[in-house]
C-alpha cells in the first residue's frame, strides 16, 4: 500500500472511500474522498480500491452535490433577474433607457482556508464556476488563527471559510460530545473564528462558516460562526461550506440568508450544518463600469 492509494475499511463495511495520507508503521492516515473526514486505521482492516469504485453512500453524496450545484446555478439567476427589476423599478415611471439599465454586480467576496489542498482546489473551481470573487490558501488546521490575523486585514472579505478535517475522538474513554477535547481539530477552528470576531465582530459584516465532520456545533457558533458543522456529529460533504458561503455571497444586503433553503441543499443536510440568521452580502452598482478590474467582479448587463 502507497501514500495516495484509494482504500475502503473493512471494519465499517467499506461505506467511505478514503485516500491514504501517511504511513506510519502499521497503521495508516486517511482522508476521505468525498467527505471531510481524518482517520487512522490498522494497515490490515484497509482494503485498496480503483479510481472508478464509487461506494452507495458516495453515489449519493455525488447525486446530492448534482442537485445543489444546480439549485446554486437557479438561485443565481434568480438573483440576477431581481438585480436587474431592482435597476428598472429605481430608475423612474418611464423605465430605463438601455444605457441606464447597464449595471454591474458585486458578490460578496470570500477567503476560505483549508486543511486538505484537494478540497481547495475543488472549493475554489466551485467558486469560479460561481463567479464568486475568492482567495483560497492551504493552511494546516493548527495554524489557521495565525494565518487569518494575518490576512483578513489584507484580504478584506465578507465571507471567511474556516474548514478541513475533524472528528471525534472516539478511541478515548468515556468521550464527552460537548467537550473540544474529544475533538480532532474543533479547537483550532474556534481558535481562528475568535481571531475573525476579533478582526470583525459585526456578524453581518463578516460572515464565518466553520467547521468540518462532525465538529463541534455549539462550541463554533458559541465563539462566533454564522454557520458550523455539525449539529448531528455526522460527516459533511467536501462542499457544504462551499455551497454555504456561495448563498451568503448571491444574497442580497438587503435580505437574510434563507435557513431552511439554504440548509435544505447542503449535500449532508440540517444534521451536518446547521447556523444563525445572517444578511447576505450582494450588492448591484450603477452605472456599469468600463473596467471591473479593481472591483473584481462579473459584470452582468441587462
Amino acid at each position: 500500500m502507497n501514500l495516495g492509494d484509494l482504500v475502503i475499511r473493512k471494519s465499517y463495511g467499506g461505506d467511505v472511500t478514503f485516500r491514504v495520507d501517511n504511513i506510519m508503521q502499521n497503521r495508516a492516515v486517511i482522508k476521505g474522498t468525498e467527505f471531510r473526514l481524518l482517520a487512522d486505521s490498522p494497515l490490515e482492516d484497509l482494503v485498496q480500491v480503483p479510481p472508478t469504485r464509487v461506494t452507495e453512500r458516495g453515489a449519493r453524496a455525488q447525486i446530492k452535490a448534482t442537485e445543489s450545484l444546480t439549485w446554486l446555478r437557479k438561485d443565481r439567476q434568480i438573483q440576477s433577474q431581481r438585480s436587474g427589476e431592482s435597476v428598472s423599478g429605481s430608475t423612474g415611471t418611464w423605465g430605463p433607457s438601455p444605457k441606464e439599465a447597464a449595471y454591474f454586480e458585486v458578490p460578496g467576496k470570500v477567503l476560505h482556508l483549508d486543511g486538505d489542498a484537494l478540497y481547495l482546489k475543488k472549493s475554489l473551481s466551485l467558486y469560479e464556476q460561481l463567479r464568486i470573487p475568492a482567495e483560497g490558501h492551504h493552511v494546516n488546521e493548527s495554524k489557521m488563527a495565525e494565518t487569518l490575523y494575518r490576512l483578513l486585514p489584507r484580504v478584506r472579505p465578507d465571507i471567511v471559510v474556516i474548514t478541513g478535517h475533524d472528528g471525534v475522538l472516539k478511541q478515548q474513554q468515556n468521550y464527552d460530545l460537548y467537550s473540544l477535547s474529544s475533538y480532532k481539530n474543533s479547537q483550532n477552528f474556534v481558535a481562528a473564528i475568535r481571531v475573525a470576531r476579533e478582526y470583525e465582530r459585526n456578524f453581518d459584516a463578516l460572515t464565518i462558516v466553520a467547521g468540518a465532520c462532525q465538529s463541534h456545533f455549539e462550541a463554533l457558533l458559541g465563539n462566533g460562526a454564522n454557520f458550523a458543522s455539525s449539529p448531528g456529529r455526522i460527516l459533511i460533504h467536501a462542499l457544504d461550506p462551499v455551497y454555504i458561503a456561495a448563498k451568503a455571497s448571491f444574497t442580497s444586503i438587503r435580505d437574510t440568508v434563507n435557513l431552511s433553503d439554504v440548509l435544505s441543499h447542503t449535500i449532508s443536510g440540517n444534521q451536518g450544518m446547521g447556523g444563525i440568521e445572517t444578511r447576505g452580502s450582494f450588492r448591484i452598482g450603477m452605472p456599469q463600469l468600463q473596467n471591473l478590474a479593481t472591483l473584481k467582479v462579473a459584470p452582468s448587463v441587462l
